[in-house]
């Protein structure tokens, strides 16, 4: 286990035989080494022809010889090499190809409205395909042939119930507090400032802790959904479970939605009680209702139609937050940047998706009279 090399004509010979594994002899290596460094040789000849065992030892002494050669400019020349080696020794010397820039190019309106339309058509054909999948994740999970983990649900459930209470009360207090506020300026005009209890818990129950929520929960939860698999699309393990052949909706998205579309309801629930907990606090302290008087106001205005419109509000918010969230973390670049694109693009389709689902919705309920 040698390095058998000679010089002729200033070309160099270099012959491997027998085997090389855990090839660590260093004072042969630096010889070569320095005898291309310091003497005229044109073209170096390796012949594997009695090469047997090899391994990653023997790739590093020919690409460091092979870089070397290259800043010299010396030819070098396989010979008899196995195709394991050769196609090894070409990927380690194989250089980064970098992406070309984008070229400017002078369309016309027509022809930029034509480019906006097949852009927009081609991202929704994405996404109803991401939706698709990620419902039929489902259907086989119902059906138990979902390739999923508990404890990434029991993970994603901890990460986006308990874990958002805090910041969940403290928003859903301070909203309380604020519709509190508005109402009692017009209210007290009239001498009705009791029925800021009723507009606190009618405004929180149909709507505004569901909104509340969804925004929250988009911020937090679906931007962290959007960076975590984007990491993963970077590091490259969404390719590694692509090649074990696990499916990434299974594995990847279909917990994290699970455990969304679950805790937003409660998540909507405890926010309406801390809206009206918040408007209480104004009502006592600054318009000297009395609480008993508060309760039962609160306890009048409560609507269950009310109350189970914003419960399907959070319903549906936790999808869309779910699925915008994975959508692009699934959908990341390779790089650094894509991963911060990503968690930007979730957030803000979550929020625009969540106004356009409440249109629909109030829309239907107006619809059906509810």
């Amino acid at each position: 286990m040698t390095l058998l090399f000679d010089i002729q004509n200033n070309i160099l010979s270099l012959c491997l035989k027998g085997d090389y594994v855990g090839y660590e002899n260093e004072r042969e290596k630096s010889s070569l080494m320095q005898i291309i460094t310091s003497k005229k040789i044109s073209t170096i000849n390796i012949d594997a022809k009695h090469l047997k065992k090899w391994d990653s030892t023997l790739v590093v002494i020919l690409f460091t010889l092979s870089n070397l050669a290259q800043s010299k400019k010396i030819k070098i020349t396989l010979h008899h090499f196995p195709k394991e080696l050769e196609r090894l020794l070409k990927l380690a010397l194989t250089v980064d190809q970098k992406k070309p820039s984008p070229t400017k190019n002078n369309l016309s309106f027509i022809d930029m409205i034509g480019l906006w339309g097949i852009n927009v058509y081609h991202s929704a054909r994405m996404g109803v395909n991401f939706i698709k999948k990620t419902f039929g994740a489902i259907g086989r999970l119902i059906t138990g042939r979902a390739i999923m983990r508990k404890v990434d649900f029991l993970f994603a459930l901890q990460d986006c119930g308990w874990k958002a209470i805090p910041i969940v009360s403290l928003i859903s207090f301070m909203v309380g507090l604020i519709l509190a506020f508005v109402g009692a300026v017009q209210l007290k005009l009239f001498g009705a400032q009791i029925y800021v209890a009723s507009l606190v818990t009618i405004g929180m129950t149909r709507i505004m802790g569901a909104i509340m929520i969804g925004i929250i929960i988009a911020g937090r939860t679906g931007a962290s959904y959007a960076a975590t698999i984007g990491t993963m699309q970077v590091n490259e393990e969404i390719d590694a479970l692509k090649t074990m052949g696990i499916p990434t909706t299974d594995f990847l998205v279909l917990p994290r939605f699970l455990a969304l579309v679950l805790t937003m309801p409660f998540l909507t629930m405890w926010a309406d009680f801390m809206g009206m907990i918040g408007g209480g606090t104004v009502s006592i302290l600054m318009l000297d209702i009395v609480p008993q008087e508060y309760v039962r106001y609160s306890i009048n205005a409560f609507n269950l139609d009310n109350f189970l419109v914003g419960i399907f509000h959070g319903l549906v918010f936790g999808c869309v937050i779910a699925l915008c969230g994975c959508y692009y973390g699934i959908n990341c670049g390779r790089d650094a940047d894509s991963v911060g694109i990503a968690t930007t693009k979730s957030v803000v389709s979550a929020i625009v998706w969540m106004i356009v689902m409440t249109g629909i919705i109030t829309l239907a309920c107006e619809v059906i009279g509810v």
